[in-house]
């Protein structure tokens, strides 16, 4: 496989950190001791100052996601860049961290995926062809905020053609719906076989839609009434359309007997594959609505956890269960880089059909994960960062 960014600068100084300075690159001279850290004050000192962050100190609700406008630069290590970002995803997973469902050392930068332009590098970064104003998308802790540092590894090159906006998007909920449609099933679904994709209206089941018609399966997706305008353009075979449930993530999932039509639609041998963000209102509807020999698999907890089941439940179809994450599925360089590829390469030729719902400013930061949570999204919802 083809590397991303080709080695090209030979690095034959002390060494040095190149930044970004009021628009111009210079060198600054750095510690040489490998474990010092390069303080990014040297290199950018007219931001140094101004990192504004949204930040979680206790857990709780949205109101616990708070802006501080002095949240303190990050410092540069050997083998990273800092990044300026334009932007910053929003993703469930966000809104688990700062419940305190996944729990993280407090305090901490809310987010995970983000967007921007390369600001400094380090020595290690510059030999990898990577340079100060290369638009990357990336994914690591601590994106809501003006500046994070990334490890060189993360970084996605963000070819011409796709949008800052766009490539942010893909980090998370475009790399989840590839491994969910490409690897996660085991190959227990074969192309021209059923796939059943609960909340294609939003977020990341609609790139999983998209892709899962990519990989040649046939897909009922489930939707809410209020967004069968959008699940309808994503190409589903069958889309089953349920009533909402007001301020909720997710639909009324007992609206509509989904088993009785799916079993309908497979002419009664059920679905290879489910894919399932819901969580504990549709676990039920999932395993009982796969064929002999299928796989569930739950990759999020929308409507809450999936409560323990006992596994011998799984016996009258020998069906397979999976509770996959995307770290998982990108252990390596290689394996990061061949999903964002394949990604990538679809949005340019037109085959993906990227919804960016609603971008927040930075400062509405309690406001965004609100508006995730209460189930208004469209699409991609992102914070736009100054």
């Amino acid at each position: 496989m083809t590397s991303v960014y080709h080695n090209d600068v030979v690095m034959d100084k002390p060494s040095k950190i190149k930044a970004l300075n009021d628009g111009a690159v210079r060198n600054v001279e750095a510690a040489r001791q490998p474990d010092v850290r390069v303080s990014m004050n040297s290199s950018l000192d007219s931001h140094s100052a101004s990192n504004a962050a949204a930040v979680v100190r206790e857990v709780g609700d949205a109101h616990a996601l708070k802006v501080e406008n002095d949240f303190p630069t990050p410092q540069i290590k050997p083998g990273q860049v800092i990044v300026k970002n334009q932007y910053a995803g929003i993703n469930f997973i966000d809104t688990y961290h700062r419940k305190g469902l996944y729990p993280r050392d407090l305090p901490f930068v809310g987010g995970q995926e983000g967007g921007g332009i390369v600001a400094a590098v380090s020595d290690e970064a510059a030999a990898e062809g990577i340079k100060v104003g290369d638009p990357v998308a990336y994914s690591v802790f601590g994106t809501y905020a003006q500046y994070t540092a990334v490890p060189a590894s993360k970084l996605l090159p963000v070819p011409e053609g796709v949008g800052l906006d766009v490539a942010t998007s893909c980090v998370v909920q475009g790399l989840t719906a590839h491994y969910l449609t490409t690897s996660a099933h085991a190959d227990l679904i074969k192309p021209g076989e059923w796939c059943l994709i609960h909340g294609v209206g939003g977020g990341t089941c609609q790139w999983a839609a998209q892709m899962a018609k990519l990989r040649g399966f046939k897909v009922i997706g489930t939707c809410s009434k209020g967004k069968a305008d959008v699940a309808k353009t994503l190409g589903c075979d069958e889309l089953i359309v349920l009533d909402e449930v007001e301020g909720a993530s997710y639909e009324d999932y007992e609206s509509v007997d989904i088993v009785a039509r799916v079993m309908e639609v497979t002419e009664g041998k059920g679905c290879k594959a489910v894919i399932d963000g819901i969580g504990k209102s549709t676990v039920d509807i999932s395993i009982n609505s796969l064929a002999h020999r299928g796989i569930f698999v739950s990759f999020g907890n929308a409507s809450g956890a999936v409560p323990a089941f006992p596994v011998l439940r799984l016996i009258g179809k020998s069906a397979y269960v999976t509770r996959p994450k995307l770290l998982d599925y990108t252990v390596d360089r290689a394996e990061l880089v061949w999903r964002a590829n394949e990604v990538f390469g679809w949005l340019k030729e037109g085959k993906l059909n990227v919804s960016v719902d609603r971008c927040f400013p930075l400062d509405e930061a309690a406001e965004g994960h609100l508006y995730l949570e209460a189930g208004k999204s469209k699409g991609k919802v992102l914070y736009q960062i100054d």
